[in-house]
C-alpha cells in the first residue's frame, strides 16, 4: 500500500517510497554513475588527455559533485570512470544534451566498447548514514522492488508527410527472434506516433544492451531500418559506427518513474500519451506526471493498472495499460491528475495546443482538449509468447 503524508510531494527528501514503485528518478537520492571503457590498444594516453578535456567541463556541470578515473590493476586497457551526482535529473539532464554528445565524441575515437550504469545510493559507510551535506542529496529510502522488466524507449522524428508510409514500415516487418541468450529475452515492443514524431518503447528481461544489439542485427529489422532512412529528419548512416552511435544516442528516451497497481489484466490495452513541454519544463512536467500516478496507485477504482514515464529534454511520453475503453473514464484519470488542483499547472508546463497559449476553456473543456492533444496513434504492439 501506497503511504502518504501531509508534505508537498515535490519534497523529495520527505515523501515515503510506494512499493508499487519500481522505477524512478525523482526521490532526491545522490546518483552514482559508473562507466565502463576498454581502450584501444595503444590509446591509453591519447584517452587520458581526452578525458583530462571532459572532466574539466563537467566539474561545473550544476549538480555534479565528484569523479574519479581508474585504470584496471590487470588489463591496462581496462579503465573505470565513476561519477557523483547531487540526484539523477541534473545528471540525465547533462547526458541527454547536444554539448555531451560533441564533447563525448572523440573519447570515442579511441575506446573499443563503453558500458555506463546508473544507481541511486542506498546505504554508506562514513558520517552521511541518515543525512546528507548540503547540497549532495540524500539516500535512497528504501530498496525498490522491480518486476525484472528493464523499460527503455528510443524516439526520433520524420519527414512531415512520410507519417503513412513510415507507419506502413514499421508495422510489416517480422517480429526478431525473442530468445537473446540465457539471461536475456526481449518481451514487448511497442510503436507509437504522434504527428511526425515516432515513439518505440521496450521491454527486456535480462541485459538491456545485449537485447539491442541483437534487435539490431536482425535481417528484417535491419531491412526495416534501412527502408526508413529516407524518411528521417536526422541523417544516418547504420553502417558507420559514429554515425549510428550518435543517432542512438539523440534517440534514447530514458525511463525516468514506472509504477504498478499491483494488477495484471490480460485484456488490458496500451496506450501512450505525448505531452510536449515548454522550454526547460520537461523534467519538472515528468516528476508532476510521476506524483499523481504514484498518488492514485492504490486507487482500485482506476482504470489505469500501470504507467511508465519517458522524458528527455522537453519530449515527455507517458505509456499506460489501461483496463477497457481509454475514452470511457475519466479524462483527468487518464491524463494522470486525479487532483484537479495540479490541472493548472500541468497546462502551464505544456507547449502547444493543450498548454497555456491555447487560450480560454470553459471548466472540464482543458482536460478534454489535453487528452486528444496527448493521445499517440498506436503502430504495432509486440509481445513475446511467453512474456
Amino acid at each position: 500500500m501506497t503511504t502518504t503524508t501531509t508534505t508537498p510531494a515535490s519534497d523529495p527528501s520527505a515523501r515515503q517510497v510506494s512499493h508499487q514503485v519500481s522505477q524512478s528518478v525523482f526521490d532526491g537520492s545522490r546518483l552514482r554513475v559508473v562507466l565502463l571503457v576498454e581502450v584501444y590498444d595503444g590509446a591509453q594516453q591519447q584517452f587520458l588527455e581526452t578525458y583530462e578535456n571532459l572532466r574539466s567541463h563537467v566539474e561545473s556541470v550544476p549538480g555534479h559533485i565528484s569523479e574519479q578515473l581508474c585504470q584496471s590493476i590487470e588489463n591496462p586497457s581496462q579503465w573505470l570512470i565513476t561519477s557523483e551526482w547531487e540526484s539523477a535529473p541534473p545528471f540525465l539532464n547533462w547526458v541527454s544534451s547536444e554539448e555531451h554528445v560533441r564533447m563525448v565524441r572523440p573519447l570515442h575515437e579511441c575506446v573499443r566498447h563503453t558500458r555506463s550504469l546508473r544507481f541511486h545510493v542506498v546505504r554508506e559507510t562514513g558520517g552521511r548514514r541518515d543525512g546528507a551535506e548540503p547540497g549532495r542529496g540524500g539516500l535512497q529510502p528504501a530498496p525498490r522492488i522491480g518486476d525484472g522488466v528493464i523499460r527503455h524507449a528510443l524516439t526520433f522524428t520524420v519527414k512531415p508527410g512520410s507519417e503513412e508510409a513510415v507507419a506502413r514500415i514499421l508495422a510489416d516487418y517480422a517480429s526478431p527472434e525473442p530468445r537473446v541468450d540465457d539471461t536475456t529475452r526481449l518481451c514487448r515492443t511497442s510503436l507509437f506516433l504522434h504527428g511526425n514524431r515516432v515513439v518505440r518503447a521496450i521491454e527486456v528481461r535480462g541485459d538491456l544492451l545485449a537485447a539491442l544489439r541483437h534487435v539490431a542485427e536482425q535481417p528484417e529489422v535491419r531491412a526495416a531500418e534501412e527502408a526508413l532512412n529516407p524518411y528521417l529528419e536526422q541523417d544516418r548512416d547504420l553502417g558507420d559506427p559514429e554515425s549510428a552511435r550518435v543517432f542512438y544516442t539523440r534517440a534514447a528516451l530514458p525511463a525516468v518513474h514506472h509504477v504498478t497497481a499491483g494488477e495484471r489484466d490480460p485484456a488490458a490495452q496500451r496506450h501512450a500519451l505525448s505531452y510536449p513541454a515548454r522550454s526547460g519544463q520537461g523534467m519538472r512536467l515528468a516528476q508532476l506526471l510521476a506524483e499523481r500516478d504514484e498518488a492514485a496507485a492504490d486507487d482500485p477504482d482506476s482504470p489505469v493498472l500501470s504507467s511508465t514515464i519517458f522524458q528527455r529534454d522537453e519530449i515527455v511520453v507517458r505509456l499506460i495499460d489501461v483496463r477497457g475503453d481509454l475514452r470511457a473514464g475519466d479524462p483527468a484519470v487518464t491524463l494522470g491528475l486525479p487532483d484537479p488542483a495540479r490541472v493548472t499547472e500541468l497546462t502551464t508546463l505544456l507547449d502547444g495546443p493543450a498548454g497555456a497559449d491555447a487560450g480560454p476553456a470553459r471548466p472540464g473543456d482543458e482536460l478534454l482538449r489535453a487528452l486528444e492533444g496527448a493521445r499517440m496513434t498506436p503502430v504495432t504492439d509486440r509481445r513475446a509468447p511467453d512474456a
